[in-house]
């Protein structure tokens, strides 16, 4: 049997693209056809490069290959699998039309304090008066609950144009929904990547948000399936990078910085903020003890030109405050509060916010 470049594209059709419903063929998604030494070597563009995504549709290329063309003869598939390049339109969106901007906060590794920085940060725009949302889409570690005191808490529903929708809790101001809202403080949650993306996405699509000035997203630490998945179905205005200043948590960070600029998310950094800049002792209010080493976050964005937008200290009053469920940032004017107001307000000045004036 002759293989043909017109028998190959005849087989290739067969194969459906998942998220755009259509035929990889007629979405013009395969190039760099050859044929040589009995293997089909081709480029192929996926719309979602989610490793358990990726691994299905190739795939489902090689099966129809091999039923089409691999009958009398023995055919195998060389794919390069590369992401298809999404265009981001925030105004003829369907996801969240009624927020104007997403911002997701992210984290090389754990434990750098970016659930206590997603709290912050949400909780402080909302005592300047912004209608704030925030998702804790941590998933196997969500804490906001906590950190808001509605742990106990569950969210109800909501009938919206004849649609039953998640009513987000809400503390301080803030609308919140948390996996910890649907499991139970000992419950463990194992789920696979595409189980736990569905999960998050209906905390998105499901729930009734309204009009909101701000979207906060505490994704889980690291990069991963989740996070590719998760970032490219939501419409972000920008990203928060968190780190703490030792090596070992830049080496990540960097990781994080470069996952948002891969073609497929192509999401622009708001900056970067250093968590446990220093320590300072309540008796020694004016002390500051760098524990973890000096300006280890600073000097990388000054380095990589990314925007640094603040330091926060290493403070008892931080813990003590995310351990009652009552963020620091509404401290009133001591240097911790102060130094989360400064960072909040150089996350404003990166998306060009204006001035609260007067909700209804």
């Amino acid at each position: 049997m002759e293989v043909t470049l017109e028998k190959i594209m005849h087989a290739l059709s067969f194969v459906i693209e998942p998220d755009l419903k259509k035929d990889i063929v007629e979405l013009n998604l395969v190039s760099k056809v050859e044929f040589q030494n009995n293997t089909i070597s081709f480029d192929l563009q996926i719309s979602n490069p989610a490793m358990h995504n990726k691994k299905r549709i190739e795939e489902a290329c090689e099966h129809q290959i091999k039923r089409h063309l691999g009958d009398s003869i023995n055919v195998s598939a060389n794919i390069t699998a590369m992401p298809k390049a999404h265009e981001r339109k925030p105004e003829h969106r369907t996801m969240l039309p009624g927020v104007k901007h997403i911002i997701a906060v992210a984290s090389g590794k754990g434990g750098v304090g970016k659930s206590t920085i997603s709290s912050n940060l949400a909780a402080g725009l909302a005592a300047e008066g912004y209608k704030v949302g925030l998702v804790d889409a941590d998933i196997y570690g969500p804490s906001v609950p906590a950190m808001f005191n509605v742990g106990d808490e569950k969210p109800a529903m909501v009938e919206v144009d004849g649609t039953q929708l998640i009513k987000p809790v809400e503390s301080f101001g803030v609308k919140l929904l948390s996996i910890g809202f649907f499991s139970s403080p000992d419950q463990a949650v194992v789920w696979r990547g595409p189980m736990a993306t569905k999960a998050l996405t209906q905390m998105f699509k499901d729930a009734h948000w309204g009009e909101l000035d701000f979207m906060i997203i505490d994704l889980p630490p690291g990069t991963g399936d989740v996070h590719l998945t998760l970032v490219q179905q939501i419409p972000l205005s920008g990203a928060v990078v968190v780190s703490t200043p030792q090596e070992i948590a830049l080496v990540d960070m960097r990781k994080a910085l470069a996952m948002f600029k891969l073609p497929e998310i192509n999401v622009p950094v708001l900056g970067v903020v250093e968590n446990m800049s220093y320590f300072t002792p309540v008796e020694l209010p004016d002390n500051k003890y760098y524990i973890f080493g000096k300006n280890g976050a600073k000097d990388l964005a000054e380095r990589t030109g990314i925007n640094f937008l603040g330091e926060v200290p290493l403070v008892q009053s931080i813990r003590e405050a995310g351990d009652i469920g009552r963020p620091a940032v509404l401290q009133d004017d001591t240097p911790q509060a102060l130094a989360l107001k400064a960072f909040i307000q150089n996350v404003k000045s990166q998306l060009n916010v204006e001035p609260i004036l007067q909700h209804d």
